[in-house]
């Protein structure tokens, strides 16, 4: 053995990949995965009022915002140059249609025209959905089908437009449905065509599964069904891949800008068959509440180093294909990638 560990052996390994590995900066020189503050998104959650803050209990180190609150976050995200923010709308008053989800003065047009007063620069993302403004919680317009109550798919489709354009009109850059209605896309790109909205673009929660890790959201969101659960609408996590393709193509055939696919750490190879099959297409993924509060609390608890399994976790995301990354943690992440 010489002084670094290294046999004296002739002719064997020949090929040693441990070479590429043990300075530092051969590491870094070789490094083909990165992430960037400009690739992550951050999640907030806005209500009505003025100087409301409100944690949520499940998601330390998240608050539901009143508008005027909002002023400071957008700034910060903008001063750490992350790539935006995508709001999420909560507002007083609910009932069975979400109109405030369609109004021009409903809480998410506050929260886009306050955001672009403070930081116009930050690009705006909304999403474009009715569980959080419902009073039943289910996204869109409700039916009888049979013996059953669901979601009336293309009367919802009427709404999302509505919703999409009074969105736009505020002065959200980007619109983002996420109910997993048929012919969404399609419909929310009509009516802001015919708003004289065709710049704004669509990022489409195209591959969306009926998940159990979005529990804390929905106490974050207060949007959780009072009634049944949303597997009708959103994907089976059983499900072939070959549908998340479909429905992928479906959405870019639409008139789709942008396609996420969410959740993001359990759906990695839907990442990956979505970025080799739709090169080009500028594609998203959620790395949703679920996997912010799991490690979130395992590193309270010091089971895990917080900042290097997250930096892990979003390595993989983006190693799997994902271009841009919605995550809790966009914040943190900027600041440690800055140090």
């Amino acid at each position: 053995m010489d002084g670094r560990g290294h046999s004296h052996q002739s002719g064997f390994p020949t090929t040693r990949l441990r070479r590429l590995r043990y300075l530092p900066a051969m590491r870094r020189m070789v490094r083909q995965t990165r992430l960037a503050p400009a690739q992550l998104i951050l999640p907030l959650f806005v209500r009505p009022g003025e100087n409301v803050r409100r944690e949520i209990a499940s998601m330390p180190g998240h608050f539901q915002l009143s508008p005027d609150l909002l002023e400071s976050e957008v700034r910060q995200a903008a001063s750490l140059g992350l790539g935006g923010v995508l709001l999420f709308g909560i507002p007083d008053d609910k009932d069975p249609s979400g109109s405030d989800a369609m109004s021009d003065f409903g809480i998410i047009p506050q929260a886009v025209r306050a955001i672009k007063r403070a930081a116009p620069e930050v690009l705006v993302v909304t999403d474009v959905c009715f569980c959080e403004y419902t009073s039943h919680g289910h996204c869109g317009a409700l039916c009888e089908i049979g013996d059953r109550v669901d979601v009336d798919n293309d009367a919802t489709l009427q709404m999302l437009g509505h919703q999409a354009v009074a969105h736009a009109r505020a002065g959200a850059d980007v619109v983002a449905p996420s109910g997993m209605m048929d012919g969404m896309v399609g419909a929310i790109r009509r009516r802001l065509d015919g708003a004289g909205l065709s710049h704004v673009p669509i990022l489409s929660y195209a591959a969306k599964y009926a998940s159990a890790y979005y529990g804390p959201f929905r106490d974050a969101a207060e949007s959780a069904p009072r009634f049944g659960d949303r597997r009708s609408y959103q994907m089976d996590p059983a499900s072939d891949p070959g549908q998340a393709l479909r429905e992928v193509e479906l959405d870019l055939a639409e008139g789709a800008d942008l396609v996420m696919v969410k959740p993001a750490l359990a759906y990695l190879d839907i990442i990956r068959l979505v970025h080799d099959r739709f090169p080009g297409v500028p594609l998203a993924a959620y790395n949703v509440s679920g996997e912010y509060s799991m490690m979130k609390a395992a590193a309270q608890r010091g089971w895990l180093d917080e900042k290097a399994v997250v930096l892990e976790s979003l390595l993989a995301i983006r190693r799997a294909g994902a271009g841009i990354i919605i995550t809790y943690w966009a914040k943190e992440v900027a600041q440690w990638l800055g140090e």
